[in-house]
């Protein structure tokens, strides 16, 4: 039986804590409301494939990451699991689930809701922090400091609440820059508190599995709109070969690298830019899965929209860019000498949106599939390479 006077422990590097960590089942329940949230704002991108719906669904999917990456680090840092947390942990999943509620409609008539809902997710976080901040000394200043921007930047979310818009979105926008500053201007305090190596790009990797899925729930979905058809069928295996190989690329490459190094060096820009290179990775990889299914769902003997044609290929494309940035982030070197392939692959799919005018959707997404796949064809060869060297 869990106690309820358990208080937060440091629970960072491998000087404090020799055994192997992994994700918790408290971490992995709480995933399960973010496959929704994902899921709903995705389904706003779906209806709506214009520049600006592509724009308002960033606008809406960034809070909903923060509020995983607040938890996550938290966690990472502080966990404890204990009676305390669990019960805050299950509020926050309360609030998670009405921010995917209020998505629908969340730049307009249900806008002032998503704002009432971050502001509770992230107002349980400050709770959690000033816990640490009381219990655990070495971290107070670190923990202090996040609950202050944390809460400030909350307050401008409920105030929103109460303005009309746009001046809402112009608060929600202030909010969002003091959230992400206030980690950043922590630097000086994260020393010897950095998160822990192994902990981390696990979560982050659970997280990348979650938008994954959403490709393949499109390519299901896509399928299930239509008649069971070749063109459907082909553009469904494309559709699943392009999740596939971006899911090997990234965790064929993923590791701790770059915190350890942060952590050796001092140089929290490594760091920093692996955090937040993950942002434009997980927004092109839910917007893929949306490109996928309105290929997949397409009519046959009709040519490629020019919206799903830049839609899919712009996502893809700022999967693999955003992949070239976190591999330059790592110390491994056959990593790190990816990037430029990465850059060349997004490079020619980002043609290809160009040079596809009036192709049929399979042809397109057939060959952003096979691009996907040659960077796959890479990474092997080069680590057959330098396995005989």
């Amino acid at each position: 039986m869990k106690s309820w006077l358990q208080p937060p422990r440091l629970r960072i590097g491998e000087e404090t804590e020799h055994e192997h960590r992994h994700a918790t089942w408290l971490e992995l329940f709480y995933d399960l409301v973010f496959v929704v949230a994902v899921s709903q704002v995705a389904h706003n991108l779906h209806d709506n494939l214009s520049l600006s719906g592509f724009l308002g669904f960033v606008f809406l999917f960034i809070p909903i990451w923060w509020t995983w990456i607040g938890t996550t680090f938290y966690a990472n840092r502080f966990d404890s699991d204990d009676i305390g947390h669990r019960l805050l942990t299950g509020v926050q999943m309360v609030a998670i689930a009405a921010l995917a509620v209020n998505v629908h409609h969340g730049l307009g008539e249900s806008s002032a809701g998503f704002a009432l809902s971050y502001f509770a997710g992230r107002a349980v976080l400050v709770i959690e922090y000033l816990r640490a901040a009381k219990h655990i000394p070495q971290a107070r200043k670190l923990a202090t400091r996040y609950a202050t921007g944390f809460a400030i930047a909350a307050c401008l979310w409920l105030l929103s609440a109460f303005v009309p818009i746009p001046q809402r979105f112009v608060l929600w926008g202030l909010g969002l820059l003091i959230d992400f500053a206030t980690p950043l201007t922590a630097k000086q305090l994260q020393q010897g508190l950095l998160p822990h190596p192994e902990h981390l790009p696990e979560r982050f990797g659970l997280f990348t599995i979650i938008v994954l899925g959403e490709a393949i729930i499109a390519v299901v979905d896509g399928v299930s709109e239509q008649k069971w058809d070749m063109q459907s069928a082909i553009a469904a295996v494309f559709g699943f070969s392009i999740a596939f190989s971006l899911w090997w690329i990234y965790f064929e490459n993923i590791d701790g690298s770059s915190m350890r190094s942060a952590g050796a060096t001092g140089r929290f820009s490594i760091y920093n830019v692996w955090l937040y290179g993950h942002l434009p990775l997980v927004i092109g990889l839910a917007a893929t899965g949306v490109g996928v299914e309105h290929v997949v769902s397409s009519e046959a003997g009709v040519a490629m929209p020019d919206g799903v044609r830049w839609l899919l290929c712009g996502s893809v494309a700022l999967c693999l860019l955003s992949l070239g940035i976190l591999h330059r982030t790592g110390v491994i070197f056959k990593c790190k000498v990816r990037t430029k392939y990465r850059i060349g692959a997004a490079t020619v799919v980002l043609v290809l949106a160009i040079a596809g005018i009036g192709w049929s959707p399979v042809a397109v997404i057939g060959l952003v599939a096979v691009v996907c796949a040659t960077q796959v064809v890479q990474d092997l060869y080069q680590s057959g390479k330098l396995a005989l060297e």
